[in-house]
């Protein structure tokens, strides 16, 4: 469906994107993930037609697209503050672009009508003005207005970075829903990592211009391909080469002691995990505790490295701060990677790291 070609985009000196190549197929939510100027924006704009690219192809269906104009490539944009028009109603903004496209008024009605319904946006508040309206209001009109052309793709820019975490998960759940029921392929760009793996068919997580892995969620999570993705995504404890070396005492796994070693929070825990398996069990002083409700987070001192994890609060008695506990790894969930290329080892790779 689209295609990012061997894409370069500059402004004037500085590269932006020196290399990019990129695949989105037919109907899927795929985001660009990644921290604040990393590139994912610009990556977005380009395939929007507002960037020009240096080098490179932007195809779309097969088409060469990349000298076209934005309004020529059948795509929905909404940015992260909507661009809505404040002097204008809801159903005038929703109705621009069709107007522009110079469709018949009874028309046009009905498809606003018709796309304000799908996104929950009554007839009182079409007769609105867009200032009248909430933020997570104006969202929805955002959405409706690049919906309503029928694009076939939809371009979202951190439409939900402005809201309140409450409203921010809900109304992503409602695009996730709205983008399934019209199976429109969908763009996504967030820094926000939750959001990311909530919502997305695949990910594509960028680092300084660069992509640093394209998977599903749980591969991005589970099989981090490099040290920066481990680390931007979820929450990992850094392990010491004297914690791994337990690890390998206590089981015979063969980790590598000198690659840089992370344990994701949830893979650790104060109990035998259920069934037993190959976990171990190292010895470990409490160093904190903080309570979270349905779950309190820990962190305990193992041979040198603070491991955090996560504990559910089910009414058994659990230990305080300076107390002696045992921490249960399993050694297959350490995530390790080469100290100088940040790239993730194989587990022949590190029997054989030096």
């Amino acid at each position: 469906m689209i295609r990012l070609e061997n894409i370069e985009v500059t402004f004037g000196d500085f590269t932006a994107i020196p290399h990019l190549d990129l695949h989105v197929r037919p109907g899927e939510f795929f985001t660009l993930l990644g921290p604040s100027g990393c590139g994912k924006t610009t990556a977005l704009r380009t395939l929007a037609g507002f960037i020009q690219p240096a080098r490179g192809t932007v195809r779309v269906d097969g088409k060469d697209v990349t000298r076209l104009p934005s309004d020529k490539r059948q795509v929905g944009m909404v940015f992260q503050n909507y661009a809505l028009f404040p002097s204008m109603s809801v159903w005038e903004n929703i109705a621009f672009g069709l107007r522009v496209r110079k469709e018949k008024a009874a028309d046009s009605d009905r498809l606003v009508r018709d796309i304000a319904r799908r996104v929950e946006l009554s007839d009182e508040q079409l007769a609105k003005n867009v200032a009248e309206l909430s933020g997570g209001q104006q969202q929805r009109v955002a959405v409706a207005r690049a919906l309503v052309l029928r694009p076939k793709i939809l371009l979202l820019d951190e439409p939900l970075s402005n809201l309140d975490a409450k409203l921010r998960h809900q109304l992503r759940q409602q695009l996730k829903d709205l983008q399934s029921e019209f199976g429109i392929t969908t763009v996504y760009v967030t820094h926000d990592q939750d959001e990311a793996l909530a919502m997305s068919d695949r990910v594509a997580v960028f680092n300084k211009g660069v992509i640093e892995q394209v998977g599903t969620p749980q591969d991005i999570y589970d099989h981090a391909a490099t040290e920066f993705v481990c680390n931007f995504i979820g929450d990992s404890s850094a392990l010491t080469p004297e914690f791994v070396a337990e690890v390998n005492r206590l089981s015979g796994a063969g980790l590598s002691t000198d690659a840089r070693s992370y344990l994701r929070v949830e893979k650790a825990s104060l109990d035998q995990p259920a069934g037993g398996g190959n976990a171990v069990g190292l010895s470990a002083t409490v160093v904190s505790r903080t309570y979270h409700g349905l779950h309190s987070r820990y962190v305990v001192r193992s041979h040198g490295a603070d491991v955090r994890l996560l504990v559910r609060e089910d009414g058994a008695t659990h230990p305080d701060a300076g107390t002696g506990t045992t921490v249960y790894v399993r050694p297959e969930h350490i995530l390790q990677y080469q100290p100088d290329t940040g790239v993730a080892l194989t587990r022949d790779q590190a029997v054989a790291l030096p």
